[in-house]
C-alpha cells in the first residue's frame, strides 16, 4: 500500500462519476517543513486599478512614476521594491491598440457623414491621437507594471531565481525591524 507522500490522484475526464478528484475543491500545495511560508495572495484588480491612478501596487499610496514614465525603484511610502518590473513594449502596444480603435471608427464616420477635406481631416485625427496617446500611455504602463506585482512576475517574487538586485545607482532600502515586546 501507497505512504501518503507517494500517493498520486488521477483524473479520469470521461465517465467520471460524482465524488471523483475533479469534483473536490483543489487543495493546497504541502508546505516544504523547511522551505519558506507560503506567499499571501495580491488582488489582480485592486492593482490594477492603482496603477491606472499611478499608485504604488502595495500600499496605494506611494507615486508609482518618478517622472512621466518613469518608475520610481521603490515606493516611497512603503519601500516596495518596484525595479524588478519588465514593461518594454507592451504599454506602447496596447496605448497603439487602443487609441486606434478608438480613432478609426470615429474618422470613417466623420468621412462618411461629412466628407471634408484631407486637410480636416489632418487637423481634426492628428492632435486628437497625440492626445490620447500621451493621456493613455502612463495608466496603461502602470496597469502593466502592477499585474506584473500581483503575479509575481520578473523578480517581484522573493523566492524567484529572476530576482535581481536594484540597477546601478540606486541605493538598496534598508527596512526596520521593531523589536518585538
Amino acid at each position: 500500500m501507497d505512504t501518503p507522500a507517494t500517493m498520486t490522484v488521477t483524473n479520469t475526464l470521461a465517465g467520471s462519476e460524482p465524488g471523483d478528484a475533479r469534483d473536490r475543491a483543489p487543495q493546497d500545495p504541502p508546505v516544504r517543513p523547511n522551505g519558506p511560508p507560503p506567499a499571501r495572495p495580491r488582488a489582480v484588480p485592486e492593482a490594477l486599478l492603482r496603477g491606472a491612478r499611478g499608485l504604488c501596487p502595495a500600499c496605494g499610496a506611494g507615486r508609482l512614476f518618478s517622472s512621466y514614465l518613469k518608475v520610481s525603484p521603490y515606493c516611497p511610502d512603503c519601500d516596495e521594491e518596484l525595479y524588478h518590473h519588465r514593461a518594454d513594449d507592451a504599454p506602447p502596444y496596447a496605448t497603439i491598440l487602443l487609441v486606434g480603435h478608438i480613432v478609426v471608427p470615429l474618422m470613417v464616420l466623420v468621412e462618411e457623414v461629412y466628407r471634408p477635406e484631407v486637410w480636416v481631416h489632418l487637423v481634426l485625427w492628428l492632435p486628437l491621437t497625440l492626445a490620447l496617446c500621451l493621456t493613455l500611455l502612463p495608466p496603461l504602463k502602470g496597469m502593466l507594471v502592477n499585474l506584473q506585482w500581483a503575479l509575481r512576475m520578473h523578480g517581484f517574487d522573493p523566492q524567484s531565481p529572476e530576482r535581481e538586485g536594484p540597477p546601478d545607482g540606486v541605493v538598496p532600502v534598508v527596512r526596520a525591524v521593531r523589536p518585538i515586546r
